[in-house]
């Protein structure tokens, strides 16, 4: 018969936190709560971090040994701060508690138990690159010939994978919905997942999903594994919970299913991640899933001026899904109320905040505490080109600048290459988009068609298709661009030009669309209006490369439709490449001298903001179809988390907040159109903001 033996804890020094004193009410309740689930709502800026923290000091010192918490964050350095300041609240050695983020936790299981699953301690876990290559390996081994159909490339096979492990999805539902171009290869799809797997296993290696996905099961199928954990964390805290997953959600209540001591904290208005996976549900239905469940919420911000909050509080009373909350000040009045501004068109507003910018330079504000918000990338695009001219520094915190992305440069080199055939950057970059062409087969094109354009040079790659191995005297053309011009000579179009280079027979295929289109955008060696000639380069060419190469294609592709309108101001091709240039070269001469004590204006989406505060926030292009989004109209739940966005871009303001909307909007093909003012603007009630009428000198 065996003996149960209970190790106490050794004595220590007594410091008892004045918990009272150090929180306020709302918190303090949160932190003192019995165990049992628990669910806490906490608003923007009302201190959700610091009941956390105060929560896990309060289990420490009620006797709760460390190694019996584990605190689940989204990021290693969150759970690292909330622990060191546990230590420097406590005199107790809290290095026992497991904190981390949900993959983190995952690996330290799998090191210990994965052979249960047929994996040694001493798997390798792959990146991104390592995982890409992996499937490319995979994809070969299928028998699959990339080149030959557009298939989608390992990058993009990596992230339909993640998105099937992270939502608990069907394979042929996600294609359905994120990637229906791919449903047509749906069976292949899932066969390479197979295989994948198989290929994991017998190198043994896993990627960074299966970091949850395999702790998750090891979980569920073998009892005794799970019986140790659920023994070990007998609570568990979970940060920004309305930012997990299906598959995390399944983690955490496959660890919490017997003692139901879980603490979850977040904001269900914060919510605005589901295009990655975060399901909304989880925090909605936790006292579902939880019976008897405690709802503390804390609404008291420490962040914004009330009138900011008030604006707040309307913007987010529309959603019907929702933990309803009235967020309050503890900060005094602001003279100033929000401002909503109306504005011509996109330039005008960029105007308007470049001037106003400037303003509250004059009023001491520094440019690091200024942010502009916007819902898409491409929302910024004269904006930049504004600061740009009036030499206000600005850094993009949303990703690259909206000129300098792939796709943005891959379309343009089309552009450049017929402004300029002897631009061997474009002519190379515009090549190697085609199938069976790398760098190598770019470079053997490039000379084929530099020699082409030397008037004394044989054309080469191949000759003349009709058996002629030069060109004829006539042919020498006298353009600028040192191409053709119009008239009489026989090869004075971009086909007859390139469909006598020699390509390999998989590139054949698409040489001759490239050679078609080019002949399409500047026909006779003229140039078309910038506007039309990237409308035809995307639909003739770049669509389908896009889809099998970028995981986001939907978005990238409203960028270049957004490229279209931006150019449509341009009716000259040089003119056009001359402002992309300038504002590249502005940005780059600038870049080197910023260091981390220059100022400069943060431009960001709203969703890389989440988490961020500044005194002064612009949030732009509050137009329906713009913010909210055309594709988020359809669906109640899809509008309801475009105004939860509204909501975080409002709240991340401590003192002024100007809400702007341009009345026109140039679009690609149709002219001029009128704006909505965002449905979201007539949400709020009048009183609560400034209506600002802006006009010229």
């Amino acid at each position: 018969m065996s003996r149960r033996y209970t190790l106490q804890r050794a004595p220590s020094a007594t410091i008892s936190i004045d918990y009272a004193a150090e929180l306020n009410e709302q918190q303090l309740a949160a932190v003192k709560a019995s165990p049992g689930p628990l669910l806490v709502i906490a608003g923007a800026g009302s201190g959700k971090t610091r009941t956390l923290i105060y929560r896990v000091a309060y289990l420490l010192e009620n006797g709760v040994d460390p190694r019996n918490i584990l605190l689940l964050t989204f990021t290693n350095k969150a759970a690292r701060q909330m622990l060191d300041r546990v230590a420097n609240l406590l005199p107790v050695d809290a290095s026992g508690l497991w904190g981390g983020t949900f993959h983190s936790i995952g690996n330290r299981m799998l090191r210990r138990h994965g052979s249960v699953l047929g994996y040694s301690s001493g798997f390798t876990i792959m990146d991104r690159e390592d995982q890409k290559d992996l499937i490319d390996t995979v994809i070969a081994a299928a028998g699959i010939n990339p080149k030959e159909i557009r298939f989608p490339k390992g990058d993009v096979l990596a992230d339909i994978f993640s998105f099937v492990v992270n939502t608990e999805r069907p394979m042929e539902e996600l294609l359905a919905e994120k990637f229906p171009y791919f449903l047509p290869l749906l069976e292949q799809i899932k066969d390479l997942q197979s295989r994948y797997e198989r290929k994991k296993k017998a190198i043994n290696a896993m990627d960074f999903d299966d970091l949850l996905e395999k702790t998750l099961r090891m979980l569920k199928e073998h009892e005794h594994v799970a019986a140790t954990y659920r023994r070990q964390f007998q609570f568990v805290l979970v940060d920004e919970y309305q930012d997990t997953n299906k598959i995390q959600a399944d983690f955490i209540d496959a660890l919490a299913a017997e003692h139901k001591n879980v603490m979850v904290v977040g904001d269900d208005a914060q919510s605005i991640y589901s295009w990655r996976g975060a399901n909304f549900k989880n925090i909605l239905e936790f006292p579902v899933r939880y019976p008897g469940a405690q709802i503390f919420k804390i609404e008291l911000n420490y962040r914004s001026v009330p009138e900011i909050l008030s604006v707040a509080n309307a913007a987010i009373a529309s959603n019907v899904q929702q933990f309803r909350k009235q967020l309050s000040a503890t900060r005094d009045g602001n003279a100033f109320k929000p401002a909503v501004v109306a504005l011509q068109d996109g330039s005008e507003q960029a105007q308007f905040i470049a001037q106003r910018i400037l303003e509250l330079r004059d009023e001491n504000v520094n440019l690091n505490e200024i942010a502009v918000l916007y819902r898409a990338h491409y929302h910024a695009i004269e904006l930049q080109l504004e600061l740009s001219r009036r030499g206000i520094p600005y850094q993009i915190t949303s990703g690259v600048r909206f000129f300098e992305q792939a796709h943005i440069k891959d379309v343009a080199a089309f552009v450049r290459f017929v402004a300029n055939p002897r631009d061997e950057v474009a002519f190379k970059r515009m090549v190697k988009l085609l199938p069976g062409i790398g760098n190598k087969s770019a470079d053997n094109l490039w000379r084929s068609w530099e020699n082409s354009l030397d008037p004394s040079a044989a054309l080469a790659g191949g000759g003349d298709p009709e058996g002629e191995d030069s060109r004829r005297p006539d042919d020498a053309g006298g353009t600028p661009a040192g191409i053709i011009a119009p008239g009489h000579n026989r090869r004075n179009s971009w086909s007859e030009r390139l469909l006598a280079m020699t390509v390999n027979a998989k590139t054949r295929k698409a040489w001759e669309q490239l050679a078609h289109t080019l002949d399409e955008i500047a026909p006779g060696g003229q140039p078309n209006p910038p506007s039309e000639m990237i409308t035809s380069v995307v639909e003739a060419v770049y669509d389908d490369y896009a889809k099998a190469n970028f995981t986001n294609y939907e978005l990238r592709r409203e960028d270049l439709n957004q490229l279209a309108v931006f150019a449509r101001q341009f009716k000259d091709v040089h003119e056009f490449l001359s402002q992309l240039a300038l504002i590249s070269n502005v940005d780059a001469e600038a870049a080197p001298n910023q260091t981390a004590d220059t100022e400069s204006v943060n431009l960001s989406s709203v969703h890389q903001a989440k988490g961020l505060e500044y005194h002064t926030v612009f949030v732009i292009w509050l137009t329906d179809g713009m913010f909210p989004s055309t594709r988020s109209l359809e669906t109640r739940d899809a509008i309801e988390e475009e105004r939860r966005l509204f909501y975080v871009a409002i709240t991340r303001a401590r003192d002024e907040l100007y809400l702007t909307y341009p009345l026109m909007r140039l679009n690609a093909g149709y002219g001029d159109m009128f704006q909505r003012p965002s449905r979201f603007l007539k949400e709020i009630p009048s009183e609560l903001v400034e209506d600002w009428q802006v006009g010229r000198a």
